[in-house]
């Protein structure tokens, strides 16, 4: 809890503190000073926009790491993923020794926990600014941004912790010590309520700026339901109908379209619109350049401008083998590569050794400028397809709708529409779902919550579904119940004895 306890009391300081004055004669714009006016509209705006401030906390570079980030972590798991990089700690993921200090673990607890803090406040202070054009609409939708966002940052906390501190208003005192609660309770009087709420506001479908939409509100809310009626917490049949309802709501309604090409989800031109409907946002040239880029260019391999090239992340050999024959996703320069033009030595090309990830190439930063200006995506109609697909099956069975979403994910993919018994049977269709979530949302930290919310893991080796405690990864590890949370930060358990007991086995 250090880094809660830091966030909530800077946030007192910052809006507390009346004996400041002045800072230097300046004026600032960009923040919020102790005697900042709180009957503007502006200010109303800035702290709806501080509930995003974490948002990419999701690529967060975790300290200490080269080339590290936190998105690591959720591929590393899978069992899917290499790494020409050991200061990434990759091997203590690979070979299952991970434990309470080990890389991207406490980066993501204080990032959500960061996001968490600036949401509450904005939720808190925002209703009680007026001023003078700010209508009560405006407000209501500004906090329904916040809403979201903190049910986002909890959804992430308990399908990767579980029972997690419960933290939903701004402090009052510095007694900052708090216990968990289970994940149910955080499920039930947190992340639905604020979606809910947020659903009832008059968000518009789309936001061309990357701000929270209704879109947006109802992906999420589709991705709750079903990972609630899933494993751990096992909502069963009422919450798949949910999550249905909300997916194919975003898909009626929504505006978004896949995209033609797959490269055209590497086009910064695109982003924000098309397929995506949520994404953490970069600008190249102004201080938040998106790093995945280099992070997943071979090592060493002088392809790009970067000074670093660090190939933190790749796909084994025995997943790009699982896809299909004829499967456009595995093409070269589609979703992966295996060559690239030299820049040292022009005129050539380099053959990597491996497969690399091509999702996040940005081939001007690449080439040119060294400066990754593409977004982050968190969520994209594909995925609200198959979430749709998924879970009205297991409602009622395969219909035609879902099968219609699977087909188009299928045909973009240059593969055939679905016939005969996976059409009709209920297990086959939704196993049909699911390798389709692994193909097409591949090292988007996608997999690893499927694998959690599924207890199914596609053994890309002989083809079967595993069950998650048992399967048995290439690496030639495990998976036992130890692996279906991560274990709580040793620094923030250190401060905050009230979270022990840690998870099972750590």
């Amino acid at each position: 809890m250090k880094t809660l306890k830091n966030i909530l009391v800077a946030t007192c300081l910052v809006l507390s503190c009346s004996s400041c004055k002045k800072f230097l004669e300046e004026h600032p714009k960009s923040v919020l000073t102790p005697d900042a006016d709180l009957s503007s509209a502006k200010v109303a705006r800035a702290f709806a926009n501080g509930a995003y401030q974490n948002f990419n906390g999701l690529v967060a570079g975790q300290p200490g790491s080269y080339g590290g980030s936190t998105w690591d972590l959720m591929e590393f798991m899978t069992g899917k993923a290499n790494s020409d990089l050991g200061q990434t700690g990759f091997v203590s993921f690979q070979t299952l020794t991970y434990s309470n200090t080990s890389f991207f673990v406490d980066t993501w607890w204080q990032q959500m926990y960061l996001g968490i803090g600036a949401s509450n406040l904005a939720i808190q202070r925002i209703p009680l600014i007026t001023a003078a054009g700010l209508t009560d609409e405006a407000k209501n939708n500004m906090i329904a941004e916040a809403r979201t966002m903190r049910a986002l940052y909890y959804f992430f906390l308990v399908r990767m912790y579980g029972a997690v501190p419960k933290v939903i208003e701004p402090p009052k005192d510095l007694n900052l010590q708090v216990s968990r609660v289970p994940a149910k309770q955080i499920y039930d009087e947190v992340i639905i309520p604020d979606l809910l709420a947020a659903e009832k506001s008059t968000l518009p479908w789309k936001d061309a700026t990357g701000k929270v939409s209704m879109g947006a509100v109802e992906s999420i809310l589709a991705d709750v339901y079903l990972t609630y009626a899933g494993a751990a917490i096992n909502g069963g049949a009422a919450a798949y109908a949910e999550s249905a309802k909300r997916s194919l709501n975003v898909i009626q309604n929504g505006g978004y379209t896949l995209f033609p090409n797959y490269t055209d989800m590497i086009n910064p031109a695109n982003k924000n619109s098309g397929e995506f409907i949520l994404q953490v946002q970069y600008a190249a040239g102004v201080n938040i350049n998106n790093n995945l880029t280099p992070y997943t260019i071979p090592n060493f391999s002088g392809i790009s401008k970067y000074s670093d090239e660090y190939g933190s992340v790749w796909p084994t050999d025995q997943f790009i083998a699982s896809y299909p024959a004829g499967d456009k996703r595995v093409a070269e320069r589609q979703f992966f590569y295996t060559s690239y033009p030299s820049l040292k030595v022009p005129g050539t090309t380099v053959q990597f050794k491996n497969h690399y990830i091509y999702k996040w190439f940005d081939v001007n930063a690449v080439t040119n400028t060294a400066k990754g200006d593409l977004n982050y995506t968190v969520y994209r109609l594909a995925d609200v397809y198959l979430m749709y697909a998924e879970a009205s099956n297991r409602a009622g069975g395969p219909n035609a709708n879902a099968i219609a979403y699977v087909n188009a994910i299928r045909a973009r993919a240059t593969l055939p529409p679905l016939s005969g018994a996976v059409t009709t049977s209920q297990d086959l269709f939704e196993q049909e779902v699911w390798i389709q979530r692994y193909y097409e949302l591949c090292f988007e930290n996608k997999m690893w919550f499927d694998m959690l919310r599924t207890r199914k893991v596609h053994n890309d080796v002989t083809g079967a579904w595993d069950n998650f405690v048992g399967h048995k990864t290439i690496y030639n590890q495990t998976f036992t119940e130890k692996q279906l949370l991560f274990p709580l930060p040793k620094v923030e358990t250190d401060v905050n004895p009230k979270l022990l007991p840690n998870n099972p086995g750590f």
